[in-house]
C-alpha cells in the first residue's frame, strides 16, 4: 500500500482539510496508478515550531511535504502525473503558493511489502491478488477502497 505522510507546520491543517487532503492523495493515487482506494494510506504529522530549517535557518513560513513510498513499477509519467496532481490538490485544498509545498515518492519492490498480513501484488496485478485472498480480509480491504 502506498503510505503517504504529510508533514505540515504545526497547526496548518484543520480536520477538514486533512480529510480533503486524504481523499484527494487518494484520488490522485487511484487515478495514477490504477490501484483500488484502499491502498493508500495517509498518515499526518505535525512540525512543531522551531524543527523545520532549511540551509541552516530556521523555516517560519506555513509548508506542507508529502512522501509517498509507493510499490516500484510505475511509469516515469504515472510518477511525475501523481506528483503534480497531489501539490495541485494541496495547493486547492490549503491556499498556500506551491513555493511552499513539497512532494516525494520513493519506490519500494512489491516482495519488501507485507500489508493487511498479505506479501503485496505487482502493480497492474491487484485485481487477480485480491481474488486470492481470505473473503474476510477483501471485505475489510473493500470496505476502505471508496473515498467518500
Amino acid at each position: 500500500m502506498p503510505t503517504y505522510v504529510v508533514n505540515a507546520t504545526q497547526d496548518l491543517l484543520t480536520a477538514s482539510q486533512k480529510k480533503r487532503i486524504a481523499e484527494e492523495i487518494t484520488r490522485a493515487h487511484s487515478a495514477a496508478t490504477g490501484a483500488q482506494g484502499f491502498f493508500a494510506q495517509v498518515i499526518f504529522r505535525d512540525i512543531p515550531t522551531g524543527n523545520h530549517f532549511m540551509g541552516g535557518a530556521q523555516i517560519e513560513t506555513k509548508q506542507v511535504h508529502v512522501h509517498g513510498h509507493i510499490r516500484a513499477g510505475r511509469t516515469e509519467a504515472q510518477k511525475t502525473g501523481l506528483l503534480e496532481d497531489i501539490i495541485a490538490s494541496l495547493h486547492a485544498v490549503t491556499d498556500l503558493e506551491r513555493r511552499y509545498l513539497w512532494a516525494y515518492i520513493s519506490e519500494l519492490a512489491p516482495s519488501h511489502m507485507i500489508e493487511y498480513g498479505h506479501a503485496l501484488p505487482k502493480p497492474g496485478t491487484e485485481a487477480e491478488w485480491l481474488k486470492t485472498l481470505p473473503e474476510e480480509d477483501r471485505d475489510y480491504m473493500l470496505s476502505l477502497g471508496a473515498v467518500k
